[in-house]
């Protein structure tokens, strides 16, 4: 995982440093790790922040500059520390512990989530509160949502839909039913986590994608612990964030895949928007940022 990141002092240097945080080598379980360890809610969530982290300093060191950061679920954590309202040893902490308490939940409460794509966002609204335990989980993009709960009420609410019309209903290989009532214990246990971290104000701004808006610094504990049952709003927050006068003139996918990017193009189609995820895109987005710190 990340293998070409080694190739830049700059993303050595976050991975040593999280390693001494955690008190383990986060960029040996990257480099080495097996799959069903990086799998593994509680390692999954470490390893995508380091490296999203890694990919920022990367592009820090080569003058790029974030004017506002927006993550999905756990890229809030990554954006929190590109806008600098959260340093990344807290970051680092705090999701040690969000990622072992999602565990934690999803081995006793069990559940699932499925992708449903091809159907307005209300007919699977309508679908989700006709059954118990299933929740509409991710606005993703226009005609892709997910849904999370028991397996019995996901497979039953993906019946449904196809049903009312859904080109495909796909199940996800996670192993909870994250962003429901189901994560209520991890909710609390991250919230006392978080009382520790003090948040400043950053140097950029930071949009919730759950809240779809820019909280106050002394609302992000409470934000990020209501984040684990609340839905991810991704599709409502791009076109909230690039209506207005200071929208963004360009995105940047910061960390492996690129997901969002696709995302992004689905939901507004003329915005430029790049990823970081593999050696030949970073590449590319440090040409990019080389260019636009000189002007061209």
């Amino acid at each position: 995982m990340a293998e070409h990141l080694w190739d830049y002092p700059a993303a050595r240097q976050a991975f040593t440093e999280a390693g001494e945080v955690l008190g383990w080598d986060i960029g040996e379980l990257c480099l080495h790790g097996s799959m069903d360890e990086l799998t593994r809610t509680d390692r999954t969530q470490l390893a995508i922040l380091a490296c999203s982290v890694a990919v920022w300093k990367v592009l820090e060191s080569q003058g790029a500059v974030c004017t506002v950061g927006a993550g999905h679920s756990l890229g809030d954590f990554s954006a929190l520390v590109a806008t600098g309202h959260m340093s990344f040893p807290d970051a680092l902490r705090v999701v040690d512990v969000r990622g072992r308490e999602m565990q934690a939940c999803a081995e006793v409460r069990g559940g699932t989530m499925a992708a449903v794509i091809g159907l307005d966002n209300e007919v699977v609204e309508e679908v989700c509160s006709s059954l118990p335990e299933v929740w509409l989980a991710n606005y993703n993009s226009p005609g892709q949502v997910v849904i999370s709960g028991s397996i019995e009420s996901v497979r039953a609410a993906g019946e449904a839909a196809q049903a009312k019309g859904a080109r495909r209903v796909l199940e996800l290989p996670v192993s909870g039913a994250f962003h429901t009532p189901f994560m209520a214990g991890a909710a609390d246990a991250l919230a006392e986590a978080l009382a520790a971290v003090r948040f400043k104000v950053g140097c950029a701004r930071f949009f919730s994608t759950t809240e779809v808006r820019y909280p106050a610094p002394e609302e992000l504990p409470e934000v990020l612990a209501r984040q684990l049952m609340s839905p991810v709003k991704f599709m409502q927050s791009a076109q909230a964030l690039l209506t207005g006068e200071d929208a963004p003139v360009r995105g940047l996918e910061i960390g492996p895949g690129n997901v969002l990017t696709g995302l992004m193009k689905r939901t507004a189609r003329d915005f430029p928007m790049g990823a970081t995820g593999d050696a030949d895109a970073l590449r590319s987005a440090l040409t990019l940022e080389t260019e636009v710190s000189d002007g061209q």
